[in-house]
C-alpha cells in the first residue's frame, strides 16, 4: 500500500503539470494537488495509439469534474461542460479514448483462443453423465492391505483364493511385494507351477499366506530347484509333501539345499536313504537355522551322555528332538533318567517320550507309583512301555494300563 501511495502521488504531480501546460485556466480553481487527483481513475492509464495525449485528456477530464472549483461562468448559471470548451482536435482524440473496447470475459476468451471453463452448476445431459468415470482414490499410505483390496485386482483375487492378507502384512515387505505384482502376468504362472508340484487347490491360499515371497521368484529358478530334488531321488509325492509342510523350501537355491542335505548326512553319519527319510519326515530341517541343531546334538552327547550311535537312532526315530528347546530337553531327561530310573538304552528305544509334555509324564508316573504299577523293565512282569505311558488317552491309560477308573485318576490329581 505504501508503494502504491507513492506512485499515485507521483502521477498526480505529473498530471497537474501536464494539465497546467495545455490548459492553464482549468487548474486555477484547484485547492491542492490531492484534491486535483481525487477523481483520477486508473483505467485512464490504458495504452492507446496516442498514449501521452490520451493520458493527459483522461486525467484532465477527471481533474476538471471532480477536483476543481467551478469557473466564473457557472456562478451565474451559464456553466458549460468541460468538453464543450475543448478545441476540435482534442474532442476527436477524447472520443477515440472513450470508445475503448470493453474488456469483458467473452472478449478475453476470444483473444486467448480458449474455451471458458464449465461451471459446477451447469446442467449436463444423461448421456454425458454416464460417460463420467470416477476412479476410486488409492490410499497414499496405510498400515493394512485391507484398504487396497478394492483398488487392486491382484489382492482381490488372492483373497478369493484364500490368502489371509492380515497375516501376510505381518511379514517384512510382503505387502509391498503384492502391490507391485500383476495377477495375470506375475502370479498365475506361479500358481500353475505349485499345482504341478503337487500343492492342492485348497492349500494354495494357506501356502501363500505363509510364503507370499514365492510370488516374486523367477519361475525358471523354481523349476531348477524342483529338478534338483528329483535328481536326488525324491519322488513327486515326497516333493509335494515337503513343499506343503515347509513352504519356504523352494526359496532356497540348489547350492543351499545341497549343503543342508550334506550337513545332516555327515553330522549324523546317515546313509543317503536315511538322510532322505529324515528330511521327508521333517522338511523344515532344510529351511531352519542350523545353530539350534548343532547345540541340541552337543547337549545330547555331552550333557545327557548319549553315545553317537544312540543319538543317530534317537534323531532318526524322532527328528523333532533336533529343534526342541534345550531347557525342555534337559528337564525331561532328568526326570526320566534320574527320577523314574530309565537307562539310556531304554530312552534310545522309545525316544518319542521326549516329545511329550513333562507334566503328563509326571502325573501318570506318580499315579502308577501310587497304585504300585510303575514297572518299566521289559524283563519284569506287568511291564509298561514308555510309548503306552505317554501316547494313550487318559481313559484308555486308566482302564488298560493303570487298571483304575478315570474318576480315581482325577481324584488323585487333585491331591497333588
Amino acid at each position: 500500500m505504501a508503494l502504491w501511495a507513492r506512485q499515485a502521488s507521483r502521477w498526480c504531480h505529473l498530471l497537474k503539470a501536464a494539465c497546467a501546460a495545455e490548459f492553464p485556466g482549468r487548474l486555477r480553481g484547484c485547492s491542492s494537488t490531492a484534491q486535483a487527483c481525487h477523481g483520477f481513475a486508473p483505467w485512464a492509464l490504458l495504452p492507446s495509439p496516442n498514449g501521452a495525449l490520451l493520458w493527459r485528456l483522461q486525467a484532465h477530464r477527471h481533474v476538471s469534474v471532480g477536483g476543481c472549483s467551478p469557473p466564473d461562468s457557472a456562478k451565474d448559471g451559464s456553466f458549460s461542460s468541460p468538453e464543450s470548451n475543448l478545441p476540435s482536435p482534442v474532442k476527436q482524440e477524447q472520443a477515440k479514448a472513450e470508445t475503448l473496447p470493453d474488456l469483458n470475459a467473452k472478449t478475453l476468451y476470444e483473444d486467448w483462443d480458449d474455451v471458458p471453463p464449465s461451471s459446477a452448476l451447469e446442467e449436463i445431459s444423461e448421456e454425458e453423465a454416464v460417460q463420467i468415470i470416477a476412479e476410486p482414490l488409492l490410499p497414499l499410505q496405510s498400515s493394512t492391505l485391507r484398504d487396497y483390496v478394492d483398488h487392486s485386482e491382484t489382492l482381490a483375487k488372492l483373497v478369493h483364493l484364500g490368502v489371509d492378507l492380515s497375516q501376510v502384512e505381518k511379514r517384512q515387505k510382503a505387502g509391498q511385494l503384492l502391490l507391485t505384482l500383476d495377477f495375470e502376468k506375475d502370479i498365475r504362472k506361479i500358481l500353475l507351477f505349485l499345482k504341478d508340484v503337487g500343492v492342492e487347490d485348497n492349500q494354495l491360499g494357506p501356502f501363500l499366506t505363509k510364503n507370499p515371497y514365492i510370488l516374486g521368484e523367477d519361475l525358471e529358478a523354481l523349476e531348477t530347484r524342483v529338478a534338483y530334488l528329483k535328481s536326488k531321488k525324491f519322488g513327486k509325492a515326497e516333493i509335494a509333501q515337503m513343499v506343503s509342510r515347509a513352504p519356504y523350501l523352494l526359496l532356497f537355491s540348489v547350492e543351499r539345499l545341497d549343503n543342508r542335505l550334506g550337513f545332516f548326512k555327515n553330522e549324523l553319519d546317515l546313509s543317503v536313504k536315511k538322510t532322505k527319510d529324515l528330511v521327508i519326515r521333517l522338511p523344515r530341517l532344510l529351511t531352519g537355522k542350523l545353530e539350534p541343531v548343532k547345540e541340541n546334538l552337543q547337549v545330547c552327547q555331552i550333557e545327557l551322555g548319549f553315545q553317537r550311535n544312540e543319538i543317530q537312532q534317537i534323531v532318526f526315530k524322532t527328528p523333532k528332538i533336533l529343534t526342541a528347546s534345550k531347557k525342555r530337553l534337559r528337564q525331561t531327561f532328568d526326570y526320566l533318567h534320574n527320577i523314574m530310573g530309565l537307562p539310556h538304552h531304554m530312552l534310545t528305544r522309545f525316544p518319542q517320550v521326549f516329545n511329550s509334555k513333562l507334566l503328563r509324564i509326571k502325573e501318570r508316573h506318580m499315579f502308577l507309583t501310587f497304585l504300585g504299577r510303575a514297572q518299566y523293565d521289559p524283563a519284569q512282569p506287568s511291564y509298561i512301555s514308555l510309548d503306552q505311558l505317554v501316547s494313550l488317552p487318559d481313559e484308555v491309560f486308566c482302564t488298560e494300563i493303570a487298571k483304575a477308573s478315570i474318576q480315581d485318576f482325577e481324584k488323585f490329581l487333585k491331591t497333588l
